[in-house]
This record gives structure tokens, C-alpha cells and sequence, in this order.
């Protein structure tokens, strides 16, 4: 559970590029007596800054950063400061993106679209130790649960650590190995781990393979609005005759 400041207010810091968000959600928890607003950030040098100078209790983080990669800002704060607590509200497809945060680190993830007191309800709940899930996360989550106990899944979802998967995607946006190596800021070295254990888990034999399936996860993701219509493609895709190349160079 999370401490108190020292006047008694749970600290809250602010993560999100659009300035009118952050003065909108400042000018919410204002009204709260017992919270308080201990700094802002756009991405993530500043955020890990303001995390060390203010030493928050609670991190409201948006996902689409323009700099900066939300689900792996959240890893990076997990990783460096276990304690403390991470509410992802963001406009980014809730069914695709909650269950990540959570595996990323965060305590709960709510969308843009609900109202202030919603996302209240979640910052309290989530200070309070409990973690929060929209409603139509939580019927996605079971529905998942009971489609794994009937059948092996292929999907990355399942087979896929939070990193693997941010390392399959980033492949297959055609990103070369020292590319994703600057942009996750590890060694060159570590993603060529990552991929390996990548094709190993989804069975791939090699880079060509590893490459077409994440361009297919990365297309059936983005003509997708619901994760089981994102999974089924790419499992029956994994079962097809390879399709063509459409990126080359990609040092994968």
C-alpha cells in the first residue's frame, strides 16, 4: 500500500504529453483532500527525473507517449522502484493494451473516455493495494482464461514476456537489432537473446519466419478492434503458406 506525504496527501505524479490532460487531471485530483499533484511529465527522461525528486506514491502514466514507450516507461519504473504504483489512462485500445500494463508493471489501467470520478475510483482503489481493471477488461481476461484451459494458444499474448513481445513488434516494424537495442536502451546483445528465445517459444526457424509473423501480429493488430479477432488471425496465419516479404533490411 502506498504511504502518505508528509502533510498527510498521497503524492500523484502526472505522465502524459498533452499539456490540457495534465492540467485537466491536476485541476481533478485538486479537488480530492487527501491527494496531491507532486510533479509532471511528457516521456521518459522526465518522468524518471520527477520520480526521483518528488518520490510519488502513485504514477498516472499515458501509453501513447510521442518520445517515449509507455508500457516500457512502466517496466523501467517497476524494475527501479517496485514500490511504487502505476495507473495507465490511455486512449489506446483497452483490449489490446490493459492486460500488457499489467504485465508491464501497472496497477490498473482505465481509458480516456470515463468520466473524472471513474478514474478517481481507480486511483483510490489502486493506492488502496487492489488492482484495477475496467469492466469490459475484466469479461476479456475471462474469456481469455477459458479459451487457454480448451485449447493451446498461439498468440504472442500467451507465449510472449511483456519485453519478447515489445521486441517481436518492433521486428516487425522493421527495425533493425541496434535500432531496438537504442530504443529499449539495452545492449545489441540482449535483443539478439530476445529473439532467439522469441522464435523458440513460437516455434520459428528462422529469421525470415520470425520476421513475416511479426509483420502479420503487427497488421492483424492495427485492422483489429478486439484481441480474440487479433489472435485468430495471426494463429491461422502462423498456418499458412508464407506470405511475401514486405520489408527487407531489417537485420532480423
Amino acid at each position: 500500500m502506498a504511504t502518505k506525504s508528509q502533510d498527510g496527501r498521497k503524492r500523484v505524479l502526472l505522465v502524459d504529453d498533452h499539456p490540457l490532460i495534465r492540467q485537466a487531471l491536476r485541476k481533478t485530483i485538486s479537488r480530492e483532500p487527501d491527494l496531491a499533484v507532486c510533479g509532471e511529465a511528457e516521456g521518459r527522461a522526465g518522468t524518471l527525473a520527477a520520480i526521483k525528486a518528488s518520490r510519488p506514491d502513485l504514477a498516472i502514466i499515458e501509453l501513447g507517449l510521442k518520445n517515449s514507450d509507455g508500457l516500457g516507461l512502466i517496466t523501467d519504473i517497476h524494475d527501479r522502484h517496485p514500490k511504487m504504483l502505476t495507473l495507465v489512462l490511455s486512449m489506446l485500445d483497452e483490449s489490446l493494451y490493459a492486460e500488457r500494463s499489467i504485465r508491464a508493471g501497472a496497477s490498473g489501467y482505465i481509458s480516456k473516455r470515463e468520466p473524472p470520478e471513474k478514474i478517481m475510483e481507480a486511483v483510490r482503489k489502486i493506492l488502496a493495494g487492489e488492482i484495477y481493471w475496467g469492466e469490459r477488461v475484466v469479461g476479456q481476461v475471462a474469456s481469455r482464461v477459458a479459451r487457454s484451459v480448451r485449447r493451446a494458444s498461439g498468440s504472442p499474448l500467451d507465449l510472449l514476456s511483456e519485453r519478447e513481445l515489445e521486441v517481436f513488434e518492433l521486428i516487425g516494424t522493421g527495425f533493425t537489432a541496434s535500432a531496438v537495442a537504442a530504443l529499449l536502451h539495452v545492449a545489441v546483445s540482449t535483443v539478439e537473446s530476445y529473439r532467439v528465445r522469441i522464435k523458440e517459444k513460437m516455434n520459428l526457424r528462422n529469421a525470415g519466419e520470425l520476421l513475416q509473423a511479426a509483420i502479420r501480429w503487427n497488421v492483424a493488430k492495427s485492422n483489429s478492434c478486439q484481441l480474440p479477432q487479433v489472435e485468430a488471425e495471426l494463429t491461422e496465419s502462423l498456418g499458412s503458406p508464407s506470405l511475401p516479404m514486405t520489408r527487407t533490411g531489417s537485420g532480423f
